[in-house]
């Protein structure tokens, strides 16, 4: 099993002390976010790597050593302002810890992702090729992989329009990023992907993988069987299956193109409900709750 901390939710930048807890408890439940009554119970005993999504690895850092568990990270920088991503450390700061990550964890297991791409009078494509340039300028021999997305139609997305106002990206504009990024990425000898884009960019110098595929599964873990995730993109995905241990509508990072925030009034009031003994992130267990053990 591989846990996903988290697609849901940042737990590294807010919610750490209560990870390191389920770490030493040896068990963490997850409310189905289809089905609330409905819990799984994930036995830390049959985690065989975690994978770490996150916009600030800060808070984990000093604890990474002590975790015995193969270690992947997804650490997501992108070039945005406060306009469109509020509550984030400085972008400098956040380099350093990329860094940081990279010498505890290596090289080949820290990933960046450049997510999500919008271009608007702002945010130009000669502004995200010049910032795409610094950061892997910054980052070279710290990290192998990028991976990038553009921007979805979430309900988030549609919130706050007015703040992103994106241009709908041309088959010029695509083909600008992907000659351009590749050529960047290459220079600091590093690949750069997309995640699940029908525009792949493979045409103009990007390679064409997961973003945890069955030969990273392997790599980390050891072993060589595993399903592939159909509950993720309706099927469409080909990483192997993670089980997510967050919870919607509990990230302070208020991004303004987040899918994981559809509802940002409820972030404040949900926050309010997670307790750093619980086993579930958000909340307590309950008399009603039925607890089905993941295998």
């Amino acid at each position: 099993m591989i846990l996903m901390v988290s697609g849901r939710t940042d737990i590294v930048a807010f919610y750490t002390p209560w990870f390191l807890n389920r770490l030493k408890e040896g068990y963490v439940d997850v409310r189905n976010p289809f089905n609330p009554k409905l819990v799984s119970r994930i036995n830390m005993q049959d985690v065989d790597a975690i994978m770490f999504c996150t916009k600030n690895p800060t808070p984990i850092i000093p604890y990474l050593e002590k975790i015995k568990k193969p270690k992947l990270f997804h650490i997501t920088l992108t070039p945005y302002l406060k306009d469109i991503e509020p509550n984030l450390p400085p972008k400098k700061d956040l380099l350093d810890k990329i860094k940081q990550v990279s010498k505890i964890v290596g090289k080949d297991y820290t990933y960046v992702r450049y997510d999500p791409i919008f271009i608007n009078e702002k945010y130009t494509l000669e502004y995200h090729i010049k910032m795409f340039e610094r950061l892997c300028s910054n980052l070279d021999g710290y990290i192998n992989h990028i991976i990038i997305s553009f921007l979805d139609d979430y309900k988030n997305v549609r919130n706050n329009i007015k703040v992103i106002n994106p241009k709908i990206l041309t088959k010029g504009d695509y083909k600008t990023i992907g000659e351009n990024f590749a050529r960047i990425a290459k220079s600091h000898n590093m690949t750069v992907q997309t995640c699940f884009e029908d525009e792949d960019l493979v045409e103009y110098g990007f390679i064409k993988a997961d973003c945890l595929g069955i030969g990273l599964a392997h790599k980390l873990t050891g072993k060589s069987k595993f399903k592939k995730w159909k509950a993720r993109s309706g099927g469409k995905c080909n990483c192997v299956e993670m089980v997510d241990i967050g919870a919607y509508n509990t990230c302070s990072h208020f991004c303004k193109y987040c899918y994981a925030n559809y509802d940002e009034k409820k972030v404040t009031k949900n926050k309010r409900q997670h307790n750093v003994n619980s086993s579930l992130l958000i909340g307590n267990l309950e008399k009603d709750d039925i607890i089905k053990q993941r295998s």
